[in-house]
Protein backbone atom coordinates (compact mmCIF):
# COMPACT_ATOMS: atom_id res chain seq x y z
CA UNK A 1 0.00 0.00 0.00
CA UNK A 2 1.13 3.33 -0.93
CA UNK A 3 1.48 6.14 1.33
CA UNK A 4 -0.77 9.24 0.13
CA UNK A 5 0.61 12.22 -1.41
CA UNK A 6 1.00 15.41 0.85
CA UNK A 7 -1.13 18.37 0.02
CA UNK A 8 -0.72 21.94 0.93
CA UNK A 9 -1.96 25.13 0.96
CA UNK A 10 -0.59 27.84 -1.45
CA UNK A 11 -1.38 31.81 -1.07
CA UNK A 12 -1.01 33.66 -4.78
CA UNK A 13 -0.58 37.04 -5.31
CA UNK A 14 -0.63 38.45 -8.98
CA UNK A 15 -2.79 40.82 -9.98
CA UNK A 16 -4.09 44.08 -12.00
CA UNK A 17 -3.46 42.83 -15.48
CA UNK A 18 -3.98 39.90 -17.71
CA UNK A 19 -0.12 39.60 -17.21
CA UNK A 20 0.39 39.18 -13.42
CA UNK A 21 -2.95 37.20 -13.58
CA UNK A 22 -2.92 34.58 -16.50
CA UNK A 23 0.37 33.20 -15.01
CA UNK A 24 -0.65 32.92 -11.73
CA UNK A 25 -3.30 31.54 -12.71
CA UNK A 26 -1.81 28.59 -15.12
CA UNK A 27 0.16 27.78 -11.55
CA UNK A 28 -2.71 27.39 -9.14
CA UNK A 29 -4.37 25.11 -11.90
CA UNK A 30 -1.80 22.76 -11.50
CA UNK A 31 -1.24 22.88 -7.79
CA UNK A 32 -5.07 22.30 -7.92
CA UNK A 33 -4.85 19.20 -10.01
CA UNK A 34 -2.04 18.24 -7.68
CA UNK A 35 -4.70 17.77 -4.67
CA UNK A 36 -3.63 21.16 -3.05
CA UNK A 37 -5.65 23.85 -1.53
CA UNK A 38 -4.95 27.13 -3.81
CA UNK A 39 -6.58 30.76 -2.61
CA UNK A 40 -5.60 34.34 -3.93
CA UNK A 41 -5.60 37.94 -2.48
CA UNK A 42 -6.26 40.61 -4.91
CA UNK A 43 -7.79 44.28 -5.22
CA UNK A 44 -11.00 44.56 -6.51
CA UNK A 45 -10.57 46.39 -9.48
CA UNK A 46 -7.94 44.39 -10.58
CA UNK A 47 -8.19 41.73 -13.19
CA UNK A 48 -7.87 38.85 -10.73
CA UNK A 49 -11.40 40.06 -9.09
CA UNK A 50 -13.44 38.12 -11.95
CA UNK A 51 -10.32 35.61 -13.31
CA UNK A 52 -10.25 33.83 -10.06
CA UNK A 53 -13.66 33.49 -8.82
CA UNK A 54 -14.60 32.41 -12.46
CA UNK A 55 -12.00 29.50 -12.23
CA UNK A 56 -13.30 28.42 -8.90
CA UNK A 57 -10.48 29.81 -6.52
CA UNK A 58 -11.55 31.87 -3.22
CA UNK A 59 -10.11 35.13 -3.36
CA UNK A 60 -9.94 37.73 -0.40
CA UNK A 61 -9.18 40.89 -1.02
CA UNK A 62 -7.25 44.19 -0.02
CA UNK A 63 -6.95 47.86 -1.24
CA UNK A 64 -3.79 48.83 -2.44
CA UNK A 65 -2.56 50.78 -4.96
CA UNK A 66 1.15 51.48 -6.94
CA UNK A 67 4.44 53.11 -5.92
CA UNK A 68 6.19 52.93 -8.85
CA UNK A 69 6.09 55.96 -11.36
CA UNK A 70 2.50 56.97 -10.15
CA UNK A 71 3.12 60.51 -8.86
CA UNK A 72 3.49 61.99 -5.69
CA UNK A 73 -0.47 61.74 -4.54
CA UNK A 74 -0.74 57.92 -5.26
CA UNK A 75 2.47 57.52 -3.57
CA UNK A 76 1.40 58.96 -0.41
CA UNK A 77 -2.25 57.58 -0.60
CA UNK A 78 -0.07 53.72 -1.53
CA UNK A 79 1.76 54.55 1.50
CA UNK A 80 -1.13 55.18 3.95
CA UNK A 81 -2.56 51.81 2.72
CA UNK A 82 0.62 49.64 3.07
CA UNK A 83 0.63 49.66 6.93
CA UNK A 84 -3.11 48.14 7.25
CA UNK A 85 -2.80 46.13 4.21
CA UNK A 86 0.09 44.34 5.43
CA UNK A 87 -1.82 43.88 8.30
CA UNK A 88 -4.59 42.48 6.70
CA UNK A 89 -3.05 40.17 4.45
CA UNK A 90 -0.75 38.70 7.82
CA UNK A 91 -4.44 37.94 9.40
CA UNK A 92 -5.39 36.01 5.87
CA UNK A 93 -1.85 34.21 6.37
CA UNK A 94 -2.88 32.70 9.26
CA UNK A 95 -6.11 31.49 8.58
CA UNK A 96 -4.63 29.94 5.13
CA UNK A 97 -1.03 28.60 6.71
CA UNK A 98 0.25 28.16 3.65
CA UNK A 99 3.38 26.33 2.90
CA UNK A 100 4.87 29.12 0.62
CA UNK A 101 3.62 32.32 -1.24
CA UNK A 102 3.82 32.70 -5.00
CA UNK A 103 4.25 36.28 -6.76
CA UNK A 104 3.77 37.20 -10.37
CA UNK A 105 3.60 41.12 -9.19
CA UNK A 106 1.27 43.95 -9.52
CA UNK A 107 0.14 45.96 -6.94
CA UNK A 108 -1.09 43.48 -4.90
CA UNK A 109 2.21 41.71 -4.62
CA UNK A 110 3.90 44.20 -2.43
CA UNK A 111 1.40 44.12 0.97
CA UNK A 112 1.10 40.40 0.63
CA UNK A 113 5.37 39.40 0.19
CA UNK A 114 5.98 42.05 2.98
CA UNK A 115 3.61 39.57 5.07
CA UNK A 116 4.69 36.55 4.10
CA UNK A 117 8.03 37.50 5.20
CA UNK A 118 6.96 39.20 8.07
CA UNK A 119 5.87 35.78 9.05
CA UNK A 120 8.97 33.86 7.79
CA UNK A 121 7.15 32.04 5.16
CA UNK A 122 8.78 31.08 1.78
CA UNK A 123 8.37 33.53 -0.78
CA UNK A 124 8.42 31.98 -4.49
CA UNK A 125 8.46 34.92 -7.39
CA UNK A 126 7.88 34.27 -10.94
CA UNK A 127 9.00 37.55 -12.85
CA UNK A 128 8.31 37.71 -16.40
CA UNK A 129 9.87 40.82 -17.58
CA UNK A 130 13.85 41.50 -18.39
CA UNK A 131 13.81 43.93 -15.56
CA UNK A 132 11.87 43.30 -12.35
CA UNK A 133 8.78 45.18 -11.62
CA UNK A 134 9.28 47.21 -8.63
CA UNK A 135 7.99 44.84 -5.74
CA UNK A 136 9.93 42.16 -7.09
CA UNK A 137 13.28 44.16 -7.62
CA UNK A 138 13.09 45.72 -3.87
CA UNK A 139 12.46 42.63 -2.07
CA UNK A 140 14.70 40.19 -4.62
CA UNK A 141 17.51 39.73 -1.83
CA UNK A 142 14.80 37.90 0.21
CA UNK A 143 12.81 36.00 -1.42
CA UNK A 144 13.39 31.15 -1.49
CA UNK A 145 12.80 30.99 -5.10
CA UNK A 146 12.87 33.23 -8.36
CA UNK A 147 11.46 31.68 -11.68
CA UNK A 148 12.26 33.83 -14.91
CA UNK A 149 12.12 34.36 -18.24
CA UNK A 150 15.46 35.53 -19.19
CA UNK A 151 18.99 34.66 -18.92
CA UNK A 152 19.61 38.22 -18.11
CA UNK A 153 17.02 39.04 -14.74
CA UNK A 154 19.25 36.57 -12.45
CA UNK A 155 21.48 39.32 -11.75
CA UNK A 156 18.45 41.06 -9.61
CA UNK A 157 18.60 38.08 -7.42
CA UNK A 158 20.86 36.02 -5.65
CA UNK A 159 22.21 33.11 -7.74
CA UNK A 160 21.92 30.61 -5.24
CA UNK A 161 17.62 31.00 -5.78
CA UNK A 162 17.33 32.30 -9.60
CA UNK A 163 16.06 29.39 -12.29
CA UNK A 164 15.11 30.48 -16.02
CA UNK A 165 11.71 28.62 -16.30
CA UNK A 166 9.45 30.74 -18.79
CA UNK A 167 6.18 32.10 -18.25
CA UNK A 168 3.36 29.52 -18.16
CA UNK A 169 1.45 29.63 -21.69
CA UNK A 170 -1.55 28.32 -22.43
CA UNK A 171 -0.76 24.45 -24.25
CA UNK A 172 -3.06 25.62 -27.71
CA UNK A 173 0.16 27.92 -28.54
CA UNK A 174 2.24 24.97 -28.77
CA UNK A 175 0.42 22.73 -30.79
CA UNK A 176 0.31 25.38 -33.60
CA UNK A 177 2.48 24.08 -36.71
CA UNK A 178 4.97 26.11 -38.96
CA UNK A 179 2.91 27.62 -41.58
CA UNK A 180 3.82 27.61 -45.15
CA UNK A 181 4.12 30.30 -47.06
CA UNK A 182 1.09 31.31 -49.58
CA UNK A 183 0.62 33.83 -52.03
CA UNK A 184 -1.40 36.23 -49.84
CA UNK A 185 0.17 37.46 -45.99
CA UNK A 186 -1.14 37.18 -43.41
CA UNK A 187 -0.89 39.98 -40.46
CA UNK A 188 -2.28 40.19 -37.15
CA UNK A 189 -2.04 43.19 -35.57
CA UNK A 190 -3.10 43.22 -31.57
CA UNK A 191 -2.60 45.83 -28.64
CA UNK A 192 -4.13 43.82 -26.04
CA UNK A 193 -7.47 43.19 -24.58
CA UNK A 194 -8.00 46.71 -24.58
CA UNK A 195 -5.70 47.82 -27.79
CA UNK A 196 -3.59 50.23 -28.78
CA UNK A 197 -3.91 53.55 -30.17
CA UNK A 198 -0.21 53.53 -31.83
CA UNK A 199 -1.25 50.22 -33.04
CA UNK A 200 -4.37 51.16 -34.58
CA UNK A 201 -3.46 54.27 -35.94
CA UNK A 202 -0.54 52.35 -38.47
CA UNK A 203 -3.23 50.21 -39.06
CA UNK A 204 -5.63 52.53 -40.08
CA UNK A 205 -3.19 54.47 -41.99
CA UNK A 206 -1.87 51.18 -43.23
CA UNK A 207 -4.80 50.31 -45.58
CA UNK A 208 -4.35 52.65 -48.30
CA UNK A 209 -0.55 51.83 -48.68
CA UNK A 210 -0.91 47.74 -49.18
CA UNK A 211 -0.54 46.14 -52.39
CA UNK A 212 -4.19 44.69 -52.81
CA UNK A 213 -4.31 41.13 -53.01
CA UNK A 214 -0.64 40.66 -51.29
CA UNK A 215 -1.74 41.05 -47.55
CA UNK A 216 -4.49 39.93 -45.14
CA UNK A 217 -5.36 41.62 -41.87
CA UNK A 218 -6.33 40.45 -38.68
CA UNK A 219 -6.95 43.48 -36.28
CA UNK A 220 -7.92 43.14 -32.37
CA UNK A 221 -8.67 46.81 -31.96
CA UNK A 222 -9.75 46.86 -28.41
CA UNK A 223 -13.34 47.68 -27.94
CA UNK A 224 -12.94 51.76 -27.63
CA UNK A 225 -11.77 52.07 -31.01
CA UNK A 226 -13.97 49.39 -32.44
CA UNK A 227 -16.96 51.22 -34.02
CA UNK A 228 -14.91 53.83 -35.38
CA UNK A 229 -12.31 51.69 -37.22
CA UNK A 230 -14.59 48.93 -38.33
CA UNK A 231 -16.81 50.68 -40.99
CA UNK A 232 -14.00 52.46 -42.09
CA UNK A 233 -11.94 48.92 -42.35
CA UNK A 234 -14.99 47.43 -44.17
CA UNK A 235 -15.21 50.32 -46.91
CA UNK A 236 -11.25 50.35 -47.84
CA UNK A 237 -11.04 47.25 -49.73
CA UNK A 238 -8.23 45.51 -47.80
CA UNK A 239 -8.69 41.97 -47.18
CA UNK A 240 -9.18 40.52 -43.59
CA UNK A 241 -11.11 41.01 -40.25
CA UNK A 242 -11.60 43.68 -37.38
CA UNK A 243 -12.64 42.85 -34.15
CA UNK A 244 -12.79 44.51 -30.58
CA UNK A 245 -11.65 40.94 -29.12
CA UNK A 246 -10.18 37.82 -30.43
CA UNK A 247 -11.53 35.13 -28.51
CA UNK A 248 -9.63 32.54 -29.45
CA UNK A 249 -6.37 34.18 -29.91
CA UNK A 250 -4.54 31.03 -30.70
CA UNK A 251 -6.48 30.18 -34.20
CA UNK A 252 -5.41 34.02 -34.97
CA UNK A 253 -1.61 32.93 -34.64
CA UNK A 254 -2.59 30.13 -36.56
CA UNK A 255 -3.55 32.06 -39.36
CA UNK A 256 -1.03 34.33 -39.11
CA UNK A 257 2.34 34.84 -40.86
CA UNK A 258 3.56 37.95 -38.94
CA UNK A 259 2.62 39.10 -35.52
CA UNK A 260 2.38 42.84 -34.79
CA UNK A 261 2.28 43.86 -31.38
CA UNK A 262 3.10 45.52 -27.87
CA UNK A 263 5.73 43.23 -25.91
CA UNK A 264 4.35 42.46 -22.46
CA UNK A 265 5.60 39.39 -21.51
CA UNK A 266 2.43 37.42 -21.76
CA UNK A 267 2.13 38.10 -25.75
CA UNK A 268 6.28 37.66 -26.16
CA UNK A 269 5.64 34.16 -24.45
CA UNK A 270 2.71 33.38 -26.70
CA UNK A 271 4.83 34.01 -29.43
CA UNK A 272 7.52 32.13 -28.69
CA UNK A 273 5.23 29.10 -28.12
CA UNK A 274 3.42 29.62 -31.34
CA UNK A 275 7.12 30.03 -33.16
CA UNK A 276 5.95 33.16 -35.11
CA UNK A 277 7.84 35.73 -35.99
CA UNK A 278 7.03 39.63 -34.81
CA UNK A 279 7.57 43.33 -34.80
CA UNK A 280 7.36 44.66 -31.47
CA UNK A 281 6.25 47.89 -30.45
CA UNK A 282 6.78 48.40 -26.40
CA UNK A 283 4.37 50.47 -24.77
CA UNK A 284 6.63 53.21 -23.93
CA UNK A 285 4.92 54.45 -20.20
CA UNK A 286 5.16 50.65 -19.03
CA UNK A 287 7.13 50.94 -15.69
CA UNK A 288 11.10 50.54 -15.86
CA UNK A 289 10.76 50.25 -19.64
CA UNK A 290 10.21 46.55 -19.09
CA UNK A 291 8.37 46.48 -22.73
CA UNK A 292 11.82 47.64 -24.47
CA UNK A 293 13.97 44.99 -22.48
CA UNK A 294 11.35 42.18 -23.80
CA UNK A 295 11.71 43.43 -27.50
CA UNK A 296 15.71 44.44 -27.10
CA UNK A 297 15.56 40.39 -25.85
CA UNK A 298 13.34 38.88 -28.54
CA UNK A 299 15.20 40.71 -31.41
CA UNK A 300 18.67 39.87 -29.95
CA UNK A 301 17.98 36.02 -30.64
CA UNK A 302 16.70 37.33 -34.29
CA UNK A 303 13.18 36.51 -33.21
CA UNK A 304 11.62 40.20 -33.51
CA UNK A 305 11.59 43.42 -35.25
CA UNK A 306 11.48 46.25 -32.68
CA UNK A 307 10.03 49.59 -33.42
CA UNK A 308 9.97 52.38 -30.82
CA UNK A 309 6.31 53.64 -30.22
CA UNK A 310 7.24 57.08 -31.79
CA UNK A 311 8.51 56.00 -34.83
CA UNK A 312 5.61 53.07 -35.77
CA UNK A 313 2.99 54.15 -38.31
CA UNK A 314 1.47 53.35 -41.42
CA UNK A 315 3.85 53.65 -43.74
CA UNK A 316 6.70 51.95 -41.41
CA UNK A 317 4.46 48.86 -40.75
CA UNK A 318 4.01 48.47 -44.42
CA UNK A 319 7.62 48.79 -44.93
CA UNK A 320 8.54 46.13 -41.68
CA UNK A 321 6.46 43.50 -43.24
CA UNK A 322 7.14 44.02 -47.12
CA UNK A 323 10.59 43.70 -46.12
CA UNK A 324 10.29 40.96 -43.93
CA UNK A 325 7.79 39.03 -46.40
CA UNK A 326 9.89 39.19 -49.53
CA UNK A 327 12.50 36.78 -47.40
CA UNK A 328 10.90 33.81 -46.74
CA UNK A 329 14.25 32.15 -45.44
CA UNK A 330 14.36 34.83 -43.26
CA UNK A 331 10.89 34.63 -41.33
CA UNK A 332 11.44 30.81 -41.24
CA UNK A 333 14.60 31.65 -39.19
CA UNK A 334 12.68 34.86 -37.08
CA UNK A 335 9.75 31.68 -35.96
CA UNK A 336 12.73 28.84 -35.53
CA UNK A 337 14.48 31.79 -32.93
CA UNK A 338 11.15 32.79 -31.24
CA UNK A 339 10.47 28.77 -30.85
CA UNK A 340 13.67 28.22 -29.14
CA UNK A 341 12.59 30.83 -26.37
CA UNK A 342 9.50 28.76 -25.51
CA UNK A 343 9.45 26.92 -22.33
CA UNK A 344 6.21 24.72 -22.32
CA UNK A 345 6.53 23.36 -18.62
CA UNK A 346 6.72 26.77 -16.82
CA UNK A 347 3.44 25.88 -15.18
CA UNK A 348 4.76 22.31 -13.94
CA UNK A 349 8.42 23.82 -12.71
CA UNK A 350 6.56 26.48 -10.98
CA UNK A 351 4.52 23.90 -9.32
CA UNK A 352 7.59 21.38 -8.23
CA UNK A 353 8.66 24.04 -7.22
CA UNK A 354 6.53 25.26 -4.29
CA UNK A 355 5.56 21.86 -3.80
CA UNK A 356 9.42 21.35 -2.71
CA UNK A 357 8.27 23.90 0.36
CA UNK A 358 5.24 21.98 1.73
Amino acid sequence: MTASKKTAAFVMAGGGTGGHVMPALAVARELRARGHAVRFIGTRRGLESKLAPADGFPIEWIEIGGLNRVGLRQTLVTLAELPWSVWQVSRMLDRARPAAVFSTGGFVAGPVLLAALWKRLPVIVMEPNAIPGFTHRKLARFVARALLSFPETAKWFPASVAEVTGLPVRSEFFTILPKPRGGQLTVLITGGSQGSRTLNRAAQESWKLWDRGAVRLIHQTGPTAYEQLAPEFQSSGIDGEISPFLADMPAAFTAADIVVSRAGMGTVSELAAAGKPSILIPLPTAADQHQVRNAEAMERIGAARMILDAEFNGQRLVQEVTRLSQSPDLLNAMGEAARSFAKPDAARRAADVLESFS
